[in-house]
């Protein structure tokens, strides 16, 4: 689902019904938890955030809770509330076996904690909040939910921002509405060491004030594995949008879920948006209208798949496409 680079302008990033393949790019394996975003976390987000600040010193947050227009909302409240166990404690309950305490009472398998990764850093006491969680895949009893998040942590006198998203694998017991989630596998994203130099889109969307990128995006770009085409399409809708991306490349499934298909986005070669001028993609009082809008401009920007929650006429042969994985974030990826 990395060091924390140095601050900027913006601010960072930021059920149990029927089912779908995600279509397109949003996938399988797991891509390569990422640099920290520059700046606050967005605020308006519809009741999605973190858990309760365990320290002081540390920022207060709150537990990111689905909402009721979400596909599968029992599925991602599973994951985040994972996430938010692993991730925050208070002074003397830092540490593996801890973790493991309070994974096991979710009820949750305890070696979970062991994939954990840059989501267990040594401190002292850490805080985290979710900023966004998208299916990046779902199907009648599996699922992959990207959980987006920021995370704070205090050694000694000391606090650091930073955070990562992490890929959460689950599948479902039983049938019916009592059925319920469990969690498989955790894979936090791994976007690897900055580059040297960065092409100048690159260097232009991460000081974009209308382009809001989380930690593991800002780590993508700033890793140079980003095609330009993909910053090229981020600020020709910053033109128009304000835009609020969760994924770029990692800690994005591999393939798309439940194929062998590569996804465009551990390519570096697509970037998901899941708010648009402060609206969710996933809310229902969101303008059908802004996202169809917002969806023909992408794909004027030179995307040659853009998946969403609305199915567009149009385009290219297979150009829009709308699925289950797609109801809470637009998809935009390219060939180059």
């Amino acid at each position: 689902m990395p060091a924390a680079p140095p601050p900027g302008r913006r601010a960072v990033l930021a059920v149990l019904t029927g089912v779908a393949l995600g279509a397109a790019d949003c996938s399988g394996r797991t891509a390569p938890a990422g640099h920290p975003r520059r700046g606050a976390p967005t605020q308006g987000a519809p009741s999605h955030s973190g858990s309760p600040s365990p320290s002081p010193g540390l920022p207060h947050t709150t537990p990111w809770r689905p909402t009721s227009a979400e596909v599968q909302p029992a599925a991602k409240l599973r994951a985040v509330q994972l996430v938010e166990a692993i991730g925050a404690w208070s002074a003397g309950h830092g540490g593996a076996a801890a973790a493991r305490a309070r994974v096991a009472a979710l009820g949750l398998p305890t070696a979970l904690v062991d994939q954990a990764g840059p989501l267990l850093p040594a401190a002292d006491a850490a805080a985290l909040q979710v900023v966004d969680a998208q299916y990046g895949g779902i199907l009648s009893r599996s699922a992959s939910v990207l959980v987006v998040c920021r995370q704070w942590t205090r050694r000694g006198g000391t606090v650091s921002a930073g955070g990562t998203t992490v890929d959460v694998r689950l599948s479902r017991s039983g049938a019916g509405s009592g059925s319920g989630w469990t969690v498989d596998a955790l894979h936090p994203a791994d976007p690897g060491p900055a580059a040297r130099s960065l092409a100048p889109d690159v260097r232009t969307v991460l000081s974009d004030d209308r382009i809001t990128l989380p930690p593991a995006a800002v780590a993508d770009l700033r890793s140079g594995q980003v095609h330009t085409s993909v910053a090229g399409a981020m600020l020709a809708l910053a033109r128009t949008y304000r835009l609020e991306v969760s994924v770029v490349r990692s800690g994005h499934p591999l393939d798309v879920f439940g194929t062998s298909r590569p996804s465009d986005h551990p390519r570096g070669r697509a970037f998901d948006v899941w708010r648009i001028d402060g609206h969710a993609v996933v809310d229902p009082a969101t303008s059908r209208g802004l996202i169809e809008r917002f969806m023909r401009d992408a794909a004027a920007a030179g995307s040659y798949n853009v998946g969403g929650p609305v199915l567009l006429s149009g385009g290219g042969p297979g150009q829009f496409f709308s699925d289950a994985t797609h109801h809470d974030h637009v998809h935009i990826g390219f060939r180059t």
